[in-house]
């Protein structure tokens, strides 16, 4: 149930600084602070995250929930952090460079607190693919933009492709918890993780453009048929590090 951290070189480390959330092993007591932490939620947006936060700290009848939260990370600009009693609310940006900075130093954070049996959930907006609009998408497995799911990272000069496969359990619980609050229709499938908002999925409105509507739907609608259902630019950074580090994701 604990969290991993694949990193031989953290043991030799005097001090691990998360540089990014503004925490510190020497200069904060990580499992006082976070060690009863069982859940996790991550979104883009600072704002909502916060929102979020006091959403939570009112659906557990936390004592002071009519009050605003604390940015635990407010030494730094880089992200938000939030407390409603075991769950963690944090910001990531967009795209995989920022939600991967944040993931590295969050994992580091759990595993230092000595976190047990902790779940992630990614919480946000995407783009729906043949859905109706304001659906809620519960990804079962996160694909690139050629429908496989994986995700490449170049390491030095080597490029690692690392499975984006999420948790089935998991997604199948919040599949069940959606029944409760039918004004959203839910449901599971593929999301497709891009590397911008323009180009990336085939919108016409950006400042570069070099392919035809037609040309677009048709790459949308190989992709639906591929069973991608939304598209972010999170998913397989996501998905990846969530699985090789022993946590229970869902996004």
């Amino acid at each position: 149930g604990l969290v991993h951290v694949k990193n031989p070189h953290l043991d030799s480390m005097e001090e691990d600084v998360l540089y990014h959330l503004a925490l510190g092993t020497k200069t904060h007591n990580l499992p006082e602070m976070f060690g009863d932490i069982k859940f996790v939620c991550v979104g883009g947006s600072p704002n909502r995250m916060r929102e979020f936060a006091q959403f939570m700290r009112k659906e557990l009848g936390l004592v002071g929930a009519e009050e605003d939260v604390a940015d635990i990370c407010a030494g730094t600009d880089r992200y938000a952090m939030y407390r409603a009693g075991p769950v963690l609310s944090i910001s990531h940006g967009m795209g995989i460079p920022s939600i991967s900075i944040m993931l590295h130093e969050l994992i580091k954070l759990l595993h230092h607190a000595k976190c047990r049996d902790v779940t992630i959930i990614r919480i946000g907006t995407s783009g729906g693919l043949g859905i109706k609009a304001g659906s809620v998408v519960i990804t079962d497995t996160a694909v690139d933009s050629s429908f496989k799911p994986r995700f490449e990272q170049v390491v030095l000069d080597d490029v690692v492709v690392r499975s984006t496969e999420l948790d089935k359990d998991l997604a199948e619980e919040l599949l069940t918890c959606s029944k409760e609050t039918p004004d959203f229709p839910t449901l599971i499938g593929h999301t497709m993780c891009t590397y911008d908002f323009y180009e990336g999925q085939g919108r016409l409105d950006g400042a570069l453009c070099s392919f035809s509507s037609e040309k677009k739907l048709q790459y949308l609608k190989r992709a639906y048929d591929a069973g991608v259902r939304n598209i972010d630019m999170e998913s397989t950074a996501f998905a990846a590090l969530c699985g090789l580090c022993g946590l229970r994701g869902e996004s």
